[in-house]
């Protein structure tokens, strides 16, 4: 087993002092984590939930928290400075981009044949 040093504030030292053997676990959880918080991905499954029509399958966009988040990721890559996380972080949104514009291409075909 490696060991590692790391240095903290006195507060979280104290807080991980407290978790004991169980840090190692918690370490391992926290890396497991999905690349986008839990609210991105709730917000769009909240969109697909509520049936939207074709029209608003259409209108549905990003809000802007994430636009603003998804345009840092592309400047920090393209000055290449993303770290892993936030490589992993812009791969997420690509392939959520990638889904919606399937949805939409799939619903353009609803929309012109009932307007």
């Amino acid at each position: 087993m490696a060991k590692i040093t790391l240095e903290v504030p006195d507060e979280l030292s104290e807080q991980l002092v407290q978790l004991g053997d169980r840090l190692p676990e918690l370490l391992a959880l926290s890396l497991q984590q999905p690349p986008l918080p839990a609210r991105i991905y709730r917000y769009i499954l909240d969109f697909l939930a509520s049936k939207p029509t074709s029209e608003q399958i259409l209108a549905f966009r990003p809000t802007p928290e994430m636009q603003q988040r998804l345009q840092t990721l592309v400047k920090r890559s393209q000055a290449g400075e993303l770290t892993a996380t936030e490589q992993a972080e812009l791969n997420e949104y690509e392939r959520i981009e990638h889904l919606v514009i399937m949805l939409k291409a799939g619903n353009l075909a609803n929309l012109t044949t009932t307007s």
